[in-house]
């Protein structure tokens, strides 16, 4: 009987003590909070060169010979831009109210191109490239006042000294997600920049004075829309990748490169993507490759850990870039992605140059 005491007492002793120590327990894990996260998303969409060559302008063209309409080159790729947060096209032409309008090599295009991208729903037009003075300080001038009345932000050119200090660099705020963006070229075909404007050229003393005065704590994400590189050729040159190299080392995240005329390949790193040429959105260059281009759909997340009073302790970044081919068809430049060309009624003829197109660019770029 004693024995039995006291091994009843020692199961006594050990279930007191665990139920001291399991409440304990208990309170740990019920008022243990999971870290708090903060989640913010947003998708780019960028098209490379948005040409008007004189057959383009033709085809334009309304049955009153003076309005022109240049909706149906855009009403198959719209969707891809209208579902964007933010979206870019490099703009190859100045914009005129008033003609002549012409093509290569001086390209002047009527106003209603901006209604027409305006429509389509693009933010943004990368101005500075080659062609940005071809109408020289008149076409300047009008081609930024044009956007401006379409509520089209613009970037890389500017028709005087105090647009340019307002404007050099681009703020945007999309889905909580802050942005700025840059655009330089290599040049302008040799013509001079008219006095009192401003022309962004690939000066690294002047892109890094740019890119410095980017606070980093009020920009989550930087995008430089470049001119560069050479015609026609279809990989990147050392020039290009130099100037990648010191983009990225200077706080730029994301690049978007134009003015081969054809697409090349890119890069994706764990900070940031390259995409070296999203060749011809839209032209009359008629022969493979330059009979198409790329939309690139940069998907971009950010989670900000945050602490109990929700300052952000740590930041990670994720880029998931999709490059879609797509390929200009005849006889209204309608732009279009695989999903409207592969089933689209053609003659034999485009169907032969349209399979082409897409088989080259997928197996040049892996896609």
């Amino acid at each position: 009987m004693k024995r039995l005491y006291h091994i009843l007492l020692l199961c006594a002793f050990v279930l007191v003590q665990f139920a001291c120590v399991q409440p304990e327990t208990d309170v740990d894990v019920r008022h243990s909070a999971p870290p708090k996260v903060r989640v913010r998303r947003a998708r780019v969409v960028a098209a490379g060169d948005l040409m008007q060559h004189k057959p383009q302008l033709d085809a334009a063209r309304q049955a009153d010979s003076v309005t022109y309409d240049f909706s149906p080159s855009f009403r198959y790729i719209a969707p891809y831009f209208r579902r964007a947060d933010l979206a870019i096209v490099n703009l190859e032409t100045t914009l005129s109210y008033r003609g002549p309008y012409t093509g290569y090599p001086a390209f002047c295009s009527p106003a209603s191109l901006a209604d027409a991208m305006y429509d389509m729903g693009v933010d943004v037009a990368a101005l500075a490239n080659n062609h940005c003075c071809d109408r020289s300080l008149r076409g300047i001038r009008s081609t930024t006042a044009i956007l401006d009345s379409m509520k089209i932000s613009r970037v890389g050119v500017y028709p005087d000294s105090l647009d340019y200090q307002s404007r050099n660099i681009l703020y945007l705020k999309r889905c909580d997600i802050r942005f700025a963006i840059v655009n330089y070229t290599y040049g302008t075909n040799g013509i001079p920049v008219p006095r009192s404007t401003v022309v962004n050229l690939l000066d690294t003393v002047a892109i890094a004075r740019d890119l410095k005065q980017i606070d980093r704590s009020e920009v989550d994400c930087v995008i430089a829309v470049v001119h560069w590189g050479n015609e026609y050729e279809l990989k990147s040159n050392s020039i290009q990748r130099r100037q990648a190299d010191f983009l990225r080392r200077n706080g730029v995240d994301v690049i978007f490169g134009s003015h081969p005329h054809v697409v090349q390949p890119a890069e994706i790193y764990p900070d940031g993507v390259v995409v070296y040429s999203l060749g011809n959105f839209v032209s009359n260059q008629r022969t493979v490759p330059r009979d198409g281009g790329l939309v690139a759909t940069l998907d971009i997340e950010i989670t900000d850990s945050l602490d109990s009073s929700g300052r952000t302790t740590r930041r990670t970044f994720d880029y998931d870039l999709t490059l879609t081919p797509v390929w200009v068809h005849l006889p209204d430049y309608a732009i279009l992605p695989p999903e409207v060309g592969d089933t689209l009624t053609m003659s034999a003829d485009s169907r032969m140059r349209y399979r082409r197109f897409m088989a080259d660019t997928r197996r040049r770029l892996n896609l």
